[in-house]
């Protein structure tokens, strides 16, 4: 990518970042995903899987374009980056996209148009995001959004080199102006298709990559969105609506709470957290970075940004993050979090 400065952190934070990664795996059944692999289930059931969900056809909609032209003023600039969940398979109108229903979200709460460009590839890994960036810094962003990270799991990258590509393409952002909003890998175990044990290693490797990606983001002058189990529970009641077709992607319904999730981050990235009809927030309080990462892999819909505490951006286990959960349609109340203190005394909470 050739941006200033570092492209891949230093070994002993990669390393932190990788350790932070699994401790947030811990208790997904990966005991017994590890006993049937020796029996050859997991394999068996990767077939069957691929078999269930069909490959993809038709691609999804443009949604390039200009959101809220009648609005004054000169447009925000937004490019959507990453996989087919960011490039919206799986619906058939073009307001229906994540990109359509940011870019409209946005323009709306702010009040001024949008020029939206997407280059979010279906089937991407994070490696394919060298090329995305490269397009996407040609129009200038003022922020970016960028979903990625299913296909790494499915494909089996291993997540220290996944993290690395897109660690290069936040600060390739971050270098040429853009805010960059991260919605980080969705949990696979949710995907009915895949069935267990194959079904809980899937929701390992999921956090695994989840956690590092949030680590690695967030050093990076970004911001993260767990996008987890989003809709899980609604899923599973009812899979004929916020399935697509393939049983794989989202409906229209499910891109649309996956928008509700981001678009307050977005705001916020651009400086607009405090607009005039703000979206409602729990400050769950300031962590250091890699429980901040933990938590945010387990629990969806949490925001990850960097803060400081008394002027200073790290602490005695790393770098300061601050956490929050948003309250967003059509997902129900985000399970409580006992506090937790990295340090004596925190002030500032609320």
């Amino acid at each position: 990518m050739g941006v200033a400065g570092s492209v891949v952190p230093d070994r002993p934070r990669w390393r932190r970042t990788l350790r932070v990664a699994r401790l947030a795996a811990i208790g997904t059944g990966a005991t017994v995903a590890a006993a049937a692999a020796t029996t050859g289930v997991l394999l068996g059931q990767a077939r069957q899987a691929r078999r269930t969900i069909p490959m993809a056809e038709a691609p999804p909609p443009r949604c390039d374009g200009i959101y809220g032209p009648k609005f004054p003023g000169s447009p925000i600039t937004m490019v959507v980056l990453g996989d087919s969940s960011a490039a919206g398979y799986g619906v058939h109108r073009r307001r229906e996209t994540p990109g359509a229903l940011l870019a409209t979200g946005l323009s709306r709460r702010l009040r001024r148009p949008v020029r939206l460009h997407r280059f979010a590839v279906v089937g991407a890994i994070s490696a394919g995001l060298k090329f995305q960036v490269e397009a996407a810094l040609e129009c200038h962003p003022d922020v970016a959004v960028i979903l990625i990270g299913g296909n790494d799991v499915t494909n089996r990258t291993p997540p220290a080199l996944a993290v690395r590509y897109l660690v290069e393409g936040v600060r390739a952002l971050r270098a040429g102006g853009a805010e960059v909003v991260v919605g980080t890998c969705p949990d696979l175990g949710a995907i009915r298709p895949i069935q267990p044990p194959l079904r809980w290693l899937a929701r390992r490797w999921s956090r695994q990559l989840a956690a590092a990606q949030t680590v690695a983001v967030v050093s990076a002058g970004g911001w993260t969105v767990s996008l987890g189990d989003l809709l899980g529970p609604r899923f599973t009641a009812e899979p004929g609506r916020m399935f697509a077709w393939d049983r794989f992607h989202p409906s229209a319904e499910g891109y649309a709470a996956a928008a509700a999730a981001l678009l307050p981050t977005v705001l916020s990235a651009l400086g607009h957290g405090g607009e005039r009809r703000p979206t409602p927030t729990r400050l769950e309080g300031v962590r250091s970075l890699p429980k901040a990462a933990q938590e945010a892999a387990r629990h969806p819909g949490t925001e990850v940004s960097g803060t400081q505490v008394r002027g200073s951006e790290s602490g005695p286990a790393g770098r300061w993050a601050q956490l929050r959960r948003r309250a967003f349609f059509g997902v129900g109340p985000t399970p409580q979090v006992a506090p937790t203190v990295d340090s004596p005394a925190v002030e500032g909470f609320s």
